[in-house]
């Protein structure tokens, strides 16, 4: 009877009780509605990005990469067209490649130049990406970086995945 009563008080009044039989209660997910529609506002990923960048061009000799990246400590950097055009990053994995072709085939490092062996298929962030954007990016792709770019694919600067976890400490916790 209590049982009853109770499931009586969750239907609308002129409902019979004979649709208890084929409601079930176990799977019943109600649709609720909110009446707050705004959006919320994150911030911006050019707040957190990089922008003194290492860059290189395509014309650039393998062994002179292979020299800034070690002198800067850093994994990679990306490769624009005389235009500022993002075209391409190169990487320290890459260069280890032109290391094992010279080995292979007895040719000095400085004959190999970045534009053939940069990566030239990239994801990029758009310049007004915000932080919760980019941090789903890397949830979807294993790349330390992001490079981020204009309308026009200029880049504008470089976020990496500590950049993100630093704004995310500066965030409010409501606001996630």
């Amino acid at each position: 009877m209590g049982e009853s009563a109770l499931i009586k008080t969750a239907l609308p009044e002129h409902e019979p009780i004979t649709k208890l039989k084929n409601l079930q209660l176990m799977n019943f997910t109600p649709n609720f509605e909110t009446t707050d529609t705004a959006k919320h506002e994150f911030e911006p990923v050019t707040k957190y990005m990089a922008t003194d960048l290492i860059t290189f061009k395509p014309d650039d000799e393998i062994g002179h990469v292979i020299k800034v990246l070690s002198e800067n400590q850093i994994s990679g950097a990306p490769v624009l067209n005389d235009d500022g055009e993002l075209i391409g990053i190169i990487s320290e994995q890459d260069c280890l490649r032109v290391v094992m072709d010279s080995v292979y085939h007895n040719q000095p490092v400085s004959k190999h130049y970045v534009r053939d062996y940069m990566h030239k298929d990239i994801i990029s962030v758009p310049v007004d990406a915000d932080i919760v954007d980019v941090a789903n990016m890397f949830l979807k792709h294993r790349f330390r970086r992001f490079p981020v770019v204009d309308a026009k694919g200029r880049l504008k600067g470089l976020v990496s995945k500590r950049d993100i976890l630093n704004a995310a400490l500066k965030m409010k916790t409501s606001t996630w």
